[in-house]
């Protein structure tokens, strides 16, 4: 893919052609020059629509009418291709906004530009063809019968229905062994011939009819067939991206935004204060009790219990107490009050620990504001270690443990079952929703958590305590979604500092915190 400062004219003949049908394996990367921050803006949104078929997979019976009601709505708003039965002739008729063909190509390209953010670690990998398959999944079951029969030859799967007098020989046979099948059933659906070296998850299962070396699969099964070969292919082809990464790398541009994108956080920026100076120093107790998540929770426990936190923990636990409104001169009250009731004198503290504690307010070094941990940034960031207390405990924490701290905060049995099959799915930002839910007493959350900070306003809301703690729905995103909004090709080099500047600005306050 080459980036240059101005999009090229889309009406090539090759693009178009690709761009003809709605729903596509991927296979044929794109060719065209395109705007960094349009780069910019198709990742993220890209990544937004992925977060949104996560949190319904677990919100939702995935494939049911509400799910796909509401991956629809999410695909509409992102400006993403959501009516598939559409041809692009129709769409240039009668089109406000986005035409399909722009939503295909977006799609497209999203696509592509998430393999080289994804690529980079077994765990990213995972999640990113999961996410895909889910979000292909939905697309495919709403293709009419002859769509996907289309689809199936464009791509080389040459699974031909059966005719009507064969399946009525075959009709018995077919009704044993194919699951949710019955005479009424045959009639009205279809079946695919399929080789049976290309069905052995269906035949391991005994879902369908073996005959001559083929597998006869009814048309609601043929998805899995279709799936698992989009998950090869997927698959090989992020581990062919790893391999070509080094040269990706070596431009300056894409580097710092693909290593930002595979953190990314793409909802409030938490960074604002509104509320500086609403809580005081006697109810960090209280709201800890109450409103905090888990992550801060034990951070806040074992500052108590040992008078002191390692860097890691402090930058953590720090930055999220400034987030939820504490002020710089609460905060080195707070920090000096409770170190120096363990091993750490008041001097000691002035000459090693208040610098960083400006600088973290951004009154000291290059004067940043900055950005309390995301979810994001907390389950794939600065591991801990023996002695730690950061990270994530539904994602760094032994299953054992982290059941004894859910029971020690009350949950049901039954709730903790719930989460620890969440965390099981590798569903660490769904397991915390969970907590919320199970410790706050209500059926649906009606948000998806994506922030310690978000978590703990939305306790406050949920307790009635939070008519201070309320932000501007209307606040700022962060510095990719502000970036992606600019189409200048003078501000490109700009925006891809903004994208490299947090992960700069945490290395430069973490080497402040390396004394433990």
């Amino acid at each position: 893919m080459q980036f240059g400062g101005r999009r090229r004219k889309l009406n090539i003949s090759p693009q178009t052609e690709l761009y003809a049908h709605a729903l596509q394996f991927y296979v044929q990367p794109p060719l065209e020059n395109m705007a960094l921050s349009e780069f910019e803006t198709f990742a993220v949104d890209r990544l937004k629509l992925l977060k949104a078929v996560e949190a319904l997979g677990v919100s939702q019976v995935k494939m049911s009418e509400e799910y796909s009601k509401k991956l629809v709505i999410e695909s509409k708003a992102l400006s993403f291709p959501h009516r598939l039965d559409q041809s692009l002739q129709d769409d240039r008729k009668s089109q406000s906004g986005p035409s399909e063909y722009d939503k295909r190509r977006k799609d497209h390209i999203s696509h592509f530009i998430l393999r080289l953010a994804y690529c980079q670690t077994e765990d990213l990998r995972r999640w990113f063809i999961q996410q895909e398959i889910d979000l292909f999944r939905s697309r495919f079951n709403t293709l009419a019968s002859q769509q996907k029969l289309e689809f199936l030859h464009r791509n080389n799967l040459q699974y031909d229905t059966i005719s009507a007098e064969e399946k009525k020989s075959l009709r018995d046979e077919l009704i044993n062994s194919s699951y949710g099948v019955s005479g009424i059933t045959v009639e009205d659906q279809d079946f695919y011939k399929v080789p049976f070296q290309d069905a052995l998850d269906l035949l391991r299962t005994r879902k369908a009819y073996l005959k001559a070396g083929y597998v006869y699969i009814p048309h609601q099964d043929i998805v899995a067939i279709v799936l698992n070969d989009f998950r090869m292919r997927l698959s090989k082809a992020l581990t062919l991206t790893a391999r070509s990464l080094p040269a990706v790398h070596s431009d300056e541009r894409l580097q710092p935004l693909l290593n930002h994108l595979s953190h990314a956080y793409v909802g409030q920026d938490y960074s604002i204060q509104k509320n500086v100076g609403k809580i005081s120093l006697e109810q960090i107790d209280l709201l800890a009790g109450k409103s905090f998540p888990l992550c801060m929770k034990q951070l806040h426990q074992g500052l108590r219990g040992s008078h002191h936190l390692r860097h890691g923990g402090r930058m953590q636990y720090g930055l999220f107490l400034k987030g939820i409104g504490l002020s710089l001169e609460q905060a080195l009250q707070f920090w000096r009050s409770e170190f120096i009731r363990g091993k750490v004198d008041a001097d000691k503290f002035d000459k090693a620990y208040a610098y960083s504690i400006r600088h973290m307010f951004g009154k000291e070094g290059k004067r940043t504001d900055y950005t309390p941990y995301s979810c994001m940034k907390v389950i794939l960031s600065n591991p801990p270690s023996q002695g730690d207390h950061h990270g994530c405990p539904f994602r760094h924490s032994d299953p054992e443990l982290l059941k004894q701290k859910l029971q020690f905060y009350k949950v049901s049995p039954s709730g903790i079952v719930q989460i620890l099959e969440l965390v099981k799915g590798m569903h660490y930002q769904m397991a915390c929703q969970k907590y919320f839910e199970l410790t706050h007493n209500i059926e649906d959350a009606n948000f998806s958590l994506s922030h310690p900070n978000q978590y703990f306003i939305e306790s406050q809301k949920v307790l009635g305590g939070g008519k201070d703690m309320k932000r501007d729905t209307d606040a700022p995103q962060r510095s990719q979604e502000g970036a992606a909004s600019r189409a200048s090709s003078a501000a490109l080099e700009q925006t891809a500092s903004a994208a490299e500047a947090p992960a700069e600005s945490t290395e430069e306050l973490d080497s402040f915190f390396q004394d433990e």
